[in-house]
């Protein structure tokens, strides 16, 4: 079984199976390259060989997303208030000696000893200072970035027309992402105090 030619696809800088019409497959391509390394054998039951390649059923989806509308904002928008917001609270002991080391080199030599002297010295609650403000300032980071960029990535592409939309798609990301960055970036300042 031979892959397409990747040469009679357009380049693209995204891949072509996220933006696909098809929503029950997707492409393992990857799987050939570490299968051919393997000796031969027959594909599992469930993997299909279609005109794009190897091929497995996605799982049922039980509620579908219509794109652009409201659903799908907010499902970005909360996307983005628990990537960005429980991940930077969930590194705040490590920017809190990071911090604690440019403030005092002497004292805190190390990540590992600034732990360390921050435990000894504050006990284990020393460890979440901060955590409040650093959760809900990328909580709206993450809230404004990731909805944004799929806001303004439709307005440009409406702006731009069909044509010029499918033409320039990856400025118009570019665009989309910077514009909600500058938003996004907006929305953390207060916290960043």
């Amino acid at each position: 079984m031979a892959l397409p030619d990747s040469s009679s696809r357009r380049n693209s800088l995204i891949p072509s199976f996220i933006y696909s019409s098809s929503s029950k497959t997707l492409p393992l391509h990857h799987m050939l390259n570490s299968a051919s390394a393997a000796a031969p054998s027959q594909p599992p039951e469930n993997l299909h060989a279609g005109s794009r390649g190897l091929m497995i059923p996605s799982p049922s989806e039980s509620r579908k997303i219509e794109m652009y509308s409201p659903a799908l904002y907010a499902a970005c928008t909360a996307g983005g208030i628990l990537s960005c917001g429980l991940t930077h609270m969930a590194v705040t002991p490590l920017d809190l000696v990071k911090c604690n080391m440019q403030i005092d080199p002497a004292k805190y030599k190390s990540i590992s000893s600034g732990f360390g002297v921050l435990l000894k010295e504050q006990g284990f609650r020393g460890f979440f200072h901060g955590w409040v403000p650093t959760l809900l300032g990328y909580s709206a980071q993450g809230a404004c970035k990731f909805g944004f960029y799929e806001f303004f990535k439709k307005y440009y592409s409406d702006i731009a027309g069909p044509e010029y939309a499918s033409k320039y798609k990856t400025l118009i990301y570019l665009a989309g992402s910077a514009s909600a960055e500058v938003i996004a970036d907006i929305a953390l300042c207060p916290f960043e105090l």
